[in-house]
């Protein structure tokens, strides 16, 4: 069985707010019956706050109520919350290919006219004013830019490029 986040805040809640009993706590913590005596004595995790595993979707109410009706049957965690996807973290571009970005949008706006802002945006990591003032052939240096492919210059994966070229190649 998959344990909840922050297993010993999960138990401090439950004790506090339901009539479960110790071995159920203890089971879906992934904690031992008297550990979670000791937290109910105030022995152990003095101080800690409590965390509801309701609000953050790792149990359901009516899977608590369901529990203390019958104090054999165990707590089950909600699947999805360990499905939850992790958002990934903005990509750095090191300062020596920051000018290599315009060039960039020009070669995915040559090849594919009717791409999307947004996809622009996810594949290199720039601003939607950037990309505009590109289009609109009004950025600062749009004599000087050379259309160069994001992922020859190092801006993006290969694999990225061709899944949004095979998108767009798709919607035509």
């Amino acid at each position: 069985m998959n344990a909840p986040l922050m297993p010993k805040a999960t138990a401090i809640w439950l004790i506090d707010n339901t009539t479960l009993t110790f071995e159920q706590i203890g089971e879906f913590c992934n904690l031992h019956p008297l550990e979670v005596q000791a937290i109910a004595d105030g022995e152990i995790a003095v101080g800690m706050v409590g965390h509801d595993p309701i609000a953050s979707g790792q149990l359901t109410l009516d899977e608590i109520e369901r529990c203390q009706a019958d104090p054999t049957a165990r707590l089950r965690i909600t699947k999805h919350i360990h499905e939850i996807k992790i958002k990934k973290k903005a990509k750095y571009t090191p300062v020596a290919l920051r000018q290599a970005k315009p060039n960039a949008i020009a070669w995915l706006l040559k090849e594919i006219p009717e791409i999307s802002d947004v996809d622009i945006v996810r594949l290199i990591g720039t601003t939607k004013t950037t990309i505009q003032s590109i289009r609109d052939k009004t950025h600062r240096n749009i004599n000087e830019l050379k259309p160069e492919n994001p992922a020859h210059v190092g801006l993006c994966r290969i694999e990225d490029l061709n899944k949004l070229l095979q998108k767009y190649r798709e919607l035509t």
